[in-house]
């Protein structure tokens, strides 16, 4: 193989593994919907602090356009890992 040919393989290796980089997800201990009325709903964990349930809330509400989230309803759930649920309406 030439100088180039292994160069070629080298930026192309790089170029995938960047990409392979930029595409995955972290991993999040909240799951965060968006309902058919407009709200959005945030199933948070056992540990989870209201301030960190109000930044994820805020953080979706941006992603549509609005700048505030206003604590509407909690509610616990069945869900062992999920015991509870918030919902949130956008502003």
């Amino acid at each position: 193989m030439n100088r180039f040919t292994i160069l070629l393989m080298r930026c192309l290796w790089l170029s995938t593994s960047l990409f392979l980089l930029a595409c995955s997800t972290p991993v999040s201990d909240f799951r965060v919907y968006k309902q058919s009325d407009g709200t959005v709903g945030v199933h948070a964990p056992k540990t989870a602090k209201d301030s960190e349930i109000q930044e994820v809330a805020v953080g979706e509400c941006n992603k549509l356009g609005k700048r505030t989230a206003t604590l509407v309803d909690n509610r616990k759930t069945g869900n062992d890992r999920f015991p509870m649920s918030y919902t949130y309406l956008c502003r």
